[in-house]
């Protein structure tokens, strides 16, 4: 979870500082201020001002992730790299089992929520994005929406696991055809054939 310092007094830049001081893309920077990762609000003149509170709660995320990631650097470089956002604790801990356990080797990142999830795609972006879409804060369904407007994740894979009734949301337009869909309980028979082809096509490339 985001620390808070609401304490802290704020000031705002603009979105090209901003990208300067989390050295990241302009487009990463829309996508962090559209989802709510970063505050900010707009001049009369359209532009946009960037609070610096928010780039500080995003550096320090950021900084502990950096810190975890770079631990396994050098022994995940050439590893397929999935990264599962999900909020139940007892579910990130039977997925951190699944492949722990599963006879193909990979990176498995885990994340608790939207925010966090949005702050690490923003890092790099996985092979795989695995998420739940019943979360508190920035949600699953808040997401991929954020996601299909970033032409940078057009092409990314990801699959949504979840609780709802296919009534509840297959009629959203967020769900596009590069998104699979796995109803709870998972199927982990389905769920490995449809991984599998993803993984060979990544080690013959």
């Amino acid at each position: 979870m985001p620390l808070d310092n609401s304490a802290l007094p704020d000031s705002f830049v603009t979105t090209r500082i901003a990208a300067k001081m989390l050295n990241v893309s302009l487009r990463t920077i829309q996508l962090w201020v559209e989802s709510g990762v970063l505050n900010a609000w707009k001049t009369v003149g359209g532009h946009r001002k960037v609070s610096t509170k928010s780039i500080e709660l995003v550096l320090l995320q950021r900084q502990k992730e950096l810190i975890g990631n770079d631990k396994k650097l050098n022994a995940t470089n050439k590893l397929f790299n999935i990264l599962l956002v999900e909020d139940d604790d007892s579910l990130r801990q039977l997925f951190r089992f699944y492949f722990t356990d599963w006879k193909y080797e990979v990176n498995l990142d885990l994340v608790t929520n939207g925010f966090e999830g949005l702050v690490s795609l923003g890092n790099s972006i996985p092979d795989l994005l695995i998420t739940d879409l019943n979360m508190p804060g920035i949600n699953g369904f808040d997401m991929l929406r954020y996601l299909g407007k970033a032409p940078q994740f057009r092409n990314l894979d990801i699959i949504v696991i979840t609780a709802l009734a296919p009534e509840d949301f297959l009629d959203n337009a967020i769900f596009t055809p590069n998104i699979q869909i796995f109803f709870k309980p998972i199927d982990f028979n389905a769920f490995e054939e449809y991984i599998l082809p993803k993984l060979a096509k990544f080690s013959n490339s």
